[in-house]
């Protein structure tokens, strides 16, 4: 659902000619201010087709491994923009990097882009109401990513141009972060080889970055499959072996196995396959876990301890463990010092959304609507600098794959203010600001931070070459990276995919047009904000 008419607004047709030539001269500092403002400007210029883009890739509701509509949509606007695009990276049908230019630097930009499960939500309303029910939908607010990140590229892409700046542009996505999935791969199938930077964003209710070590866990997820031997359950059950029994006692052993490790780590699984019928004893069972921890030797030390369990459980039913499954994993984030200050001197350039009395009543009825008793409703100042967590101070939480991305190439990820602090993550609720003039102003003020840190990239040599000191130095002077992947991994690209053909139908009856609306809540027929 790829708009000519988008692009063509976006792209003087006269720079998709012009080849890249030699530099004409060194960036100064009053060079760069100029083309920070005239950068912004351009941004702010294309905030229809961030628009256009975040309501587009909220009407895809796509999950992991099955962006295919977004690959489409994005792809093709950046093909049109002069990219080029190498597409099945890693082996992922829904993997691609677009890139542009020639030559040092080289520097990447992403954000992810699948949904969540049974997070379905109609955008603007501020209770539960699903627009397929069931179905999934932008339940993390995913689809705000890489519209900005797709603007700040052209953009970036004509000002090198214009002005004869070398260097590489290349773009690439987030797939089946949900799962935790996808960049691993990318970074085992070589993407980030001849990178020198990576700028990540990720949707957040504030504008922000943080340097060092984030708060929060890496994990390795991981599906042990059983095998055992079928039988009649009623007739006789005890001639064969139960794959299942296997399944259930590690999680049992897990279960119990909580109370002596460390408080920080979170252990969790879902049973993928538990047999075909109950009067069947089921031949083949599997379970899938997420093991998380805040170092990378306690993530492996969980693993191996899972290993063992797997191994003990089979033997303790008489089956096989016929494979541990190794499905994605995410290393602790560490964020690059010097780039995330010079990015944090963007931030408070750019600052906060000029939220309007509109955007305010809005959060704050979805605030009160999920029980808060003193809604602050949209935050108007940006976040200072985030430090490093020691390890002693961080107590677990979420995970994301850009960690792994982090420990080979020097990276940074901005948080961009397209949602409403609220509810709680993974959840309806964070789909209701997704689709809104919240979501769309964000995105717009992280466009520009993002195309402004990359000027300071490509202006100065000594800040690319501060980060990477920094990256052998102090990130990886102890650490290297070691991938939890084995070499007979494989991007485990069926997932989600009979979930999506479900509700791929339903989904696509509400596809947003953008020939015929403005905006999703103009098609939907949604005021804004809520009536009280």
């Amino acid at each position: 659902m790829r708009l000519v008419h988008f692009v063509s607004r976006l792209l003087p047709l006269a720079l998709l000619a012009v080849p890249v030539a030699a530099p004409a001269q060194t960036i100064d500092a009053a060079r760069l201010e100029r083309l920070k403002t005239e950068a912004a400007a351009m941004i702010d210029a294309r905030a229809k087709m961030i628009q256009e883009g975040v309501d587009m890739l909220f009407s895809f509701s796509e999950l992991g491994f099955q962006e295919h509509e977004t690959k489409r949509y994005l792809t093709g606007i950046l093909r049109d923009a002069g990219f080029a695009i190498q597409e099945n990276v890693a082996g992922m049908p829904t993997g691609w990097v677009a890139t542009w230019g020639t030559g040092k630097p080289v520097i990447a930009l992403g954000s992810d882009i699948d949904g969540i499960p049974q997070s379905s939500q109609t955008p603007g309303i501020t209770t539960h109401r699903p627009m397929v029910e069931g179905g999934p939908g932008h339940g993390e607010g995913h689809n705000t990513g890489m519209p900005l990140v797709v603007a700040s590229a052209i953009v970036m892409k004509e000002l090198m141009q214009r002005d004869r700046i070398p260097g590489t542009l290349k773009v690439w996505p987030g797939v089946a972060e949900e799962l935790v999935s996808g960049k691993a791969f990318f970074v085992r199938a070589g993407v980030f080889a001849d990178v020198d930077a990576v700028i990540f964003t990720h949707v957040s209710s504030g504008l922000s970055t943080s340097w060092g070590t984030r708060g929060g866990t890496g994990l390795v997820s991981v599906e042990y499959e059983f095998t055992g031997e079928t039988a009649h359950a009623a007739g006789s059950p005890w001639s064969v072996r139960s794959a299942l029994d296997a399944v259930e006692l590690t999680n049992t052993a897990w279960n119990f196995r909580r109370e002596h490790i460390r408080q920080a780590a979170r252990i969790h699984y879902v049973i993928r396959d538990g047999g075909d019928q109950p009067n069947v004893v089921p031949r083949t069972a599997s379970v899938w876990y997420y093991l998380r921890e805040t170092t990378y030797q306690n993530i492996k030390e969980l693993y191996d301890i899972g290993e063992t369990i797997a191994k003990s459980a089979a033997a303790m039913t008489g089956t096989e463990l016929s494979r541990i499954r190794i499905l994605g994993s995410a290393w602790p984030q560490h964020f690059n010092r010097p780039i995330a200050e010079a990015m944090q001197k963007n931030i408070d350039r750019v600052g906060m959304p000029a939220w309007d009395e509109k955007d305010q009543a809005f959060a704050r009825r979805l605030q009160q609507d999920m029980g808060s008793s003193n809604p602050r409703g949209l935050s108007t100042r940006v976040s200072p600098l985030q430090a490093s967590v020691p390890d002693s101070e961080n107590r677990g939480g979420g995970s994301d794959d850009i960690g792994d991305i982090s420990w080979v190439v020097p990276t940074v990820t901005l948080r961009y203010p397209s949602n409403v602090g609220a509810g709680p993550g993974h959840h309806w609720s964070a789909g209701v600001a997704s689709a809104t003039p919240v979501a769309h102003k964000g995105a717009v003020a992280g466009a520009k931070v993002v195309a402004m840190t990359v000027l300071d990239m490509l202006a100065s040599p000594p800040l690319l070459q501060a980060a990477r000191t920094y990256f052998t130095d102090v990130q990886t002077r102890d650490q290297k990276y070691v991938s939890f992947l084995k070499d007979t991994d494989l991007p485990p690209i069926e997932l989600n995919a009979d979930r999506m053909a479900r509700y791929k139908d339903a989904l696509k009856a509400n596809y947003y047009d953008p020939t015929r609306f403005r905006t999703y809540l103009e098609q939907l027929g949604i005021a804004y904000p809520p009536a009280p």
